[in-house]
């Protein structure tokens, strides 16, 4: 008699499964492990939010009771509706809570990467709960003890009450954020005009009392510090900024003076909302340029590692000639960059921790820029180390307008020595001086002739791996595609952390969390998307701006002009970047001389349209399902550049859903009912609940949305099937607890539903820019090591071990 376990399943005819039908079984049994385990997981989750809200509104109806009970003084009454407060916004945020948690499995990239906006929003709202919990047992505890500090534990009960009632109005905007997008997608995707009054909508709440004293409570607690460190410079930066103008004159000894902020939380809480709402682009340029005053950039040097070389090099504005991938004897023109102010050098470091082959040869010093006296010099030594087979190229963050490779040399540095390798940090021209494209332009330009005189760097140019952090990130698949489109190597892959992928003010669950994030709020970020795209400057002739002096309004006005200009030149800068409609003749012969054209100088050759419309105006989000890849032409140049890709077909890939999503899950979604969605984004809170104004006055946040922000250069998640096929393999590594996480999710499943070579690490509890918090605590220094095995992932050529 024949046993079950060796027939195994089989069809109608009695004839064994296939090994195909195994393996089919093996996914769709590993599929339903999955979701039970993460319906597990959601139900333990549940569970565990629903016992602390419970023992929250106990423990605050015995603080009520007791307070209550002490007379009529002034602190008792305040006491008791404190407590009275915890209670009420915590019986109102747990239902909320729980119905985002319960969907928030929908949008992660799969089930070992459990992490988008969702997720994030609630575990704040957790830890801003634990905090109260914690604070409410101490009270229970402590109230008759003389030792008690009646006035300060009030003055936190206050703060976090007023933090957790904030929470609770993110949680209600979260929730028509589930009700009105499409399934799957993180980026609200309804009319413009409804993201506009949801915008603006949600600046008006109240930000100072996460400035405050709740300052950083949802981050790791060894980042505290830090944080309130930083806001008080900040701060006191700001009004030496407005005493002095621009900011000139400002030292670092000066930043730290003004200890009433440093006593006063909630004081320090005001003003902190007051800038990030009212002062402009210009300020914060130059306060995150601190770093690169001589005495902290010193600092930040003797505490981390010590290279051999590090040396500034100035690329002249040279055109030159770079073989293509498909056919290595024709070669394309890499003209220098000349967007905005015309050709001109770029400014490039080396980083290496040994002295190699090439890196002190004359033709390289020749290019060499001299940094000051206190600048490093390369020394000789008796024995060279042989070329690296691997390069680095490194594109800095900063949003578009702030910092050089010199404010992250430090972690640089210590990249160099841990991956042994040569890196190439590229000083790319700033917004709003030099808007987009001019970044691009120039990080492209210097990728290219580091791949070409790779020699001189130290390397031999075996393995190209691109790396950068949040603005950086962006430069790295944007140069990417731009190299595709040329049709010159890619790099080997690209290590982004925190990367920005859509630049377009729109809202998602991760946006939600600028509201009480202290170095990304968001106005700010949407000042510096506005600065990159060309039109940051607006007309606001209130005190604020006339607080700036002369000075400051001559600037406003020239800024306004240039933005005119710039706005003038959009059209042939959309034509420049946007895939091309117009498909080459078929009878045309092919190009018998290398192309000497670059993009620039083809698109400024284009004709109009006729009818002088902009597809990628109106480009939107669920466009993307009908921009395929391009129509192939017998024209061995088609790939060259953007002037001759062809017109896009139907895609039958739709990046909103993961290729294994689920009818389960599809239907999960559907729960949400019809009326929810037509209610539109704005709808109102439920009856009787009122969050928190802001008493600063009206938000100076740009919600103009440029025409250039949709361009898939700008924002590569908006990049059609075709362009992101060129892309290389990408890892990418985000923060749980940063406003542009759901950039990171989502672009990551885009790859992925197009089968590309894809990884996301979330790491937990740290805030955007770990990076260049490396020697801060243990967590960071884990964070950080982190993107060293993923360069050293790429470096390392295929079929070899890692090494990690």
């Amino acid at each position: 008699m024949e046993s079950a376990g060796e027939t195994g399943p089989a069809g109608a005819s009695g004839a064994p499964a296939s090994k195909e039908d195994k393996e089919g079984s093996k996914c769709r049994s590993r599929r339903r492990w999955r979701k039970v385990k993460a319906k597990a997981s959601r139900l333990m989750h549940s569970m565990d939010l629903r016992m602390m809200t419970q023992s929250l509104v106990t423990l605050a109806e015995d603080n009520m009771a007791f307070f209550s009970s002490q007379g009529p003084g002034e602190t008792a009454r305040r006491l008791t509706a404190v407590f009275a407060g915890v209670r009420e916004q915590a019986l109102g945020l747990e239902p909320a809570l729980g119905s985002l948690l319960g969907m928030a499995h929908l949008f992660d990239l799969d089930a070992e990467t459990p992490a988008n906006g969702y997720r994030s929003l609630v575990h704040t709202a957790r830890c801003c709960l634990a905090h109260l919990l914690h604070k409410s047992r101490y009270v229970a505890s402590n109230r008759r003890s003389i030792f008690f500090r009646t006035s300060h534990n009030l003055a936190e009960l206050e703060a976090y009450l007023a933090a957790l009632t904030q929470l609770r109005a993110l949680a209600y905007y979260a929730q028509r954020l589930l009700a009105t997008s499409r399934p799957g997608g993180l980026f609200f995707e309804g009319d413009e005009e409804l993201t506009t009054d949801f915008l603006r909508e949600y600046v008006t709440l109240h930000k100072g009392c996460f400035y405050g004293r709740c300052l950083g409570f949802q981050f790791t607690p060894a980042i505290r510090p830090f944080l309130q460190t930083i806001s008080i410079g900040l701060v006191s930066f700001g009004e030496h900024y407005k005493r002095n103008e621009t900011g000139i004159g400002v030292t670092a000894s000066s930043l730290f003076t003004s200890g009433r902020f440093a006593i006063d939380p909630e004081l320090r809480g005001a003003e902190f909302e007051r800038i990030i709402q009212n002062l402009d682009v210009h300020f914060w340029k130059a306060f995150w340029n601190i770093t690169e005053i001589e005495v902290l950039s010193s600092l930040a040097n003797m505490a981390s590692a010590t290279v051999r070389v590090s040396r500034l090099l100035s690329l002249p504005p040279e055109a030159f000639e770079m073989p293509l991938t498909a056919d290595p004897k024709l070669t394309v023109t890499i003209a220098p960059p000349s967007a905005h102010t015309g050709p001109g050098p770029v400014l490039v470091r080396l980083i290496s921790y040994d002295l190699r082959e090439g890196q002190d040869s004359e033709e390289l010093s020749s290019l060499v820029k001299s940094e000051g006296p206190r600048s490093l010099e390369l020394r000789s030594r008796p024995q060279q180390a042989p070329r690296s087979p691997s390069l680095v190229v490194h594109f800095h963050g900063g949003g578009f307008v702030a910092q050089t490779s010199k404010s992250h040399e430090p972690y640089l540095k210590t990249w160099a020595q841990e991956l042994g390798v040569p890196i190439l940090s590229i000083d790319y021209s700033l917004a709003p001086e030099a808007p987009f494209p001019r970044a691009l332009e120039e990080c492209f330009y210097a990728y290219c002739w580091a791949i070409k005189h790779c020699a001189l760097l130290g390397s031999t140019g075996e393995r190209i791996c691109l790396a950068g952090d949040s603005a950086g990130g962006n430069l790295c698949f944007t140069v990417s595609l731009r190299a595709a489109a040329y049709g010159v190597r890619v790099p080997d892959g690209i290590m982004a952390a925190y990367p920005a992928t859509m630049l377009q003010p729109t809202a998602s669950p991760s946006r939600l969390l600028s509201l009480m994030d202290p170095l990304l709020p968001l106005s700010v970020l949407s000042k510096c998307v506005s600065a990159y795209a060309g039109g940051e400057t607006e007309d606001h002739a209130d005190s604020d701006q006339k607080a700036l002096g002369l000075m400051g309004l001559v600037r406003r006005d020239t800024a306004l002009l240039l933005r005119d200009l710039r706005l003038g030149a959009s059209s042939w800068l959309n034509s420049f970047l946007e895939l091309s409609r117009h498909k080459p003749h078929p009878n045309s012969e092919p190009m018998a001389e290398p192309i000497r054209r670059s993009v620039s100088e083809a698109a400024l050759a284009q004709p109009g349209d006729p009818q002088g419309t902009d597809p990628l105006k109106d480009l939107k989000l669920h466009d993307l399902s009908l921009r395929g890849s391009s129509e192939t032409s017998g024209t061995p140049e088609l790939s060259l550049s953007a002037e001759t890709l062809g017109p896009s077909t139907p895609s039958d890939v739709n990046f909103l859903f993961r290729p294994d999503d689920t009818p389960e899950e599809t239907e999960a979604q559907d729960e949400l009912s019809t009326q929810d969605r037509g209610q539109g984004i704005g709808a109102s809170f439920p009856r009787g609940f009122h969050p928190r104004r802001s008493s600063q006055g009206p938000t100076r946040m740009p919600l103009y949305s440029s025409p250039i922000a949709k361009n898939p250069f700008m924002s590569p998640l908006l990049a059609p099937d075709s362009m992101l096929q060129g892309l290389p393999p990408v890892h990418i590594v985000a923060c749980a607890l940063d406003p542009i996480l759901d950039d990171s999710v989502m672009f990551a499943r885009r790859l992925r539903s197009l089968d590309k070579p894809v990884t996301l690490r979330v790491v937990e509890d740290l805030p955007h820019g770990f990076l260049s918090l490396g020697s801060l605590c243990r967590e960071t220094r884990q964070a950080a090591t982190l993107c060293v095995e993923r360069i050293r992932q790429i470096l390392t050529p295929p079929g070899t071990a890692a090494g990690v």
